[in-house]
């Protein structure tokens, strides 16, 4: 486990159902960070915006933003995350993608569909999380949604370790609910012992629905490590090693953590 990791949150507006603009749009940004970062994050179907247009906007993967993000982790050296509509086997997914500079693709498919958006109506809900792991540091992704279901982001032991050390979450997390967006990212950090971050976009959608960033990060106590407001800004944060670990020395609260399975 390296000691530190620097990660690049981008907080941005995004084009509407527009794929080359937006991946045009992130390239920019992506070559506009100064220093090296070991992980890049973009939000929540940063390839056209928060759309239940799957039948239309989705691609197998290996297609256009698969490699796309291929290429940009090539040339960074930096792991590259976000999510896009996947077709697959017949059915659409909200997909996150872990693509790491070595051309290697590790794949979560939102649990949690948003039902008051009719997203249940078009994709196909995930089954199972994954664990990725950067550096020696263990990641538990997540999408938007998600983050309203603690049990199914939950921390646990694994020979006498807690599982993940950084749990993160990519959104379209609309204006008029952001104070749960604010709260519950605090929250996932502290009940899980761990880092946590959430990358959400800004702007306004074809639909109409506004979105005012929050883009934020939390040490294991929920103490903030930065805060974006309403604005297009990337954010470079570092995560520490050795305060992490000896919090949860001190602190081993996942020892007296229930022990439950999650039926799917």
């Amino acid at each position: 486990m390296n000691d530190n990791l620097k990660i690049a949150l981008i907080q941005s507006d995004l084009y509407w159902k527009n794929k080359a603009a937006n991946m045009a749009m992130f390239e920019e940004k992506i070559w506009s960070i100064q220093e090296d970062v070991d992980l890049i994050v973009l939000p929540e179907m940063f390839t056209t915006g928060f759309s239940m247009d799957a039948v239309e906007l989705g691609e197998p993967m290996n297609l256009q933003a698969t490699k796309w993000m291929k290429q940009m982790a090539a040339q960074t050296k930096a792991v590259i995350t976000g999510s896009v509509i996947i077709k697959d086997n017949g059915n659409y997914y909200n997909r996150l993608l872990w693509v790491t500079p070595e051309g290697v693709i590790s794949q979560y498919d939102k649990r949690h569909l948003f039902g008051m958006a009719g997203e249940d109506e078009h994709f196909s809900a995930g089954k199972e999380n994954i664990i990725v792991e950067l550096k020696g540091w263990k990641f538990l992704p997540q999408i938007c949604y998600d983050l309203r279901f603690p049990v199914w982001n939950r921390n646990y032991l694994v020979g006498g370790k807690p599982a993940f050390d950084v749990i993160f979450f990519i959104a379209s997390w609309p204006a008029p609910r952001v104070n749960a967006w604010d709260v519950l990212l605090q929250a996932r950090a502290m009940e899980n012992v761990c880092y946590s971050f959430g990358v959400n976009r800004i702007g306004i959608d074809g639909n109409d629905v506004p979105y005012v960033g929050h883009t934020g990060a939390y040490t294991f106590k929920g103490e903030p490590i930065c805060f974006l407001d309403d604005r297009e800004e990337i954010s470079i944060i570092t995560l520490e090693k050795e305060p992490l670990l000896a919090f949860r020395k001190k602190f081993p609260a996942l020892e007296d953590a229930d022990k439950f399975d999650v039926k799917v």
